[in-house]
């Protein structure tokens, strides 16, 4: 319950925008802290282990990108969304919340 009011009283949600653009699109996977609940069921459910539980300077328990996959989004994520194929981001379907997002855009297909 302290948990709850703490977040309430005390307002610092932020935006995670990991990932990169190059020459050949842009990839990112978006995290919205206001919503994630720190559950890890996204972590559970990445087949690559692209995702990790840490606890932010507020005390919060949340997800992050892990620092080996953060400039290999286009590869690691490439499975679950592949290029002109059915898109199936696990760690987007698991996540109650929708904090997540995996955003794979490929320049001349969009």
């Amino acid at each position: 319950m302290f948990n709850l009011v703490k977040r309430l009283i005390i307002s610092h949600s932020y935006i995670a925008n990991y990932g990169y653009s190059d020459g050949s699109g842009d990839y990112y996977i978006i995290l919205d802290s206001d919503k994630c609940t720190g559950c890890g069921k996204c972590v559970e459910a990445c087949p690559v282990g692209v995702l990790e539980n840490y606890v932010d300077d507020y005390d919060d328990e949340i997800v992050k990108v892990t620092e080996a996959h953060r400039k290999s989004i286009k590869y690691d994520c490439g499975p679950c969304i592949p290029v002109g194929g059915e898109r199936d981001a696990k760690c987007e379907q698991v996540c109650e919340p929708k904090a997540i997002t995996v955003s794979i855009k490929v320049k001349g297909l969009d």
